[in-house]
């Protein structure tokens, strides 16, 4: 099982970035995938989480409004869409397999190697 996190980079307040998650070695379609950040010196968090069957998906509250969550399961890869960017969003980001509408990482199995998403203050 891998899953690999791509797509971050430097960014100016404001703009967006897609952040992809790979995965292999696992049929993603019977899988929900989230993506958690982690800023420096802080906790890691979840940011968002796309259901399997139904597509559900769920959000931080700090990105509400701002990112959306999508899977293509003929691509085996879910997307991250951010958008209105803020320098607090700085982080690196992971994409991990399993998850529920708590984005709590317990409920993760898998995780991928981050990207690095930097915002400009």
């Amino acid at each position: 099982v891998q899953l690999q996190a791509s797509g971050g980079g430097l960014v100016q307040p404001g703009g967006s970035l897609r952040l992809s998650c790979t995965a292999s070695g696992f049929t993603l379609d019977y899988y929900p995938i989230a993506w958690f950040r982690q800023a420096p010196g802080k906790e890691r968090e979840g940011v968002s989480c796309i259901m399997s069957s139904h597509g559900r998906t769920y959000y931080a509250d700090s990105v509400k409004g701002r990112f959306t969550i999508s899977r293509d399961n003929a691509k085996n890869t879910v997307y991250l869409q951010m958008n209105s960017l803020r320098p607090e969003d700085t982080a690196i980001y992971y994409c991990a397999r399993e998850c529920g509408s708590h984005l709590s990482e317990y409920e993760s199995d898998y995780w991928g190697r981050g990207t690095l998403v930097t915002v400009l203050q």
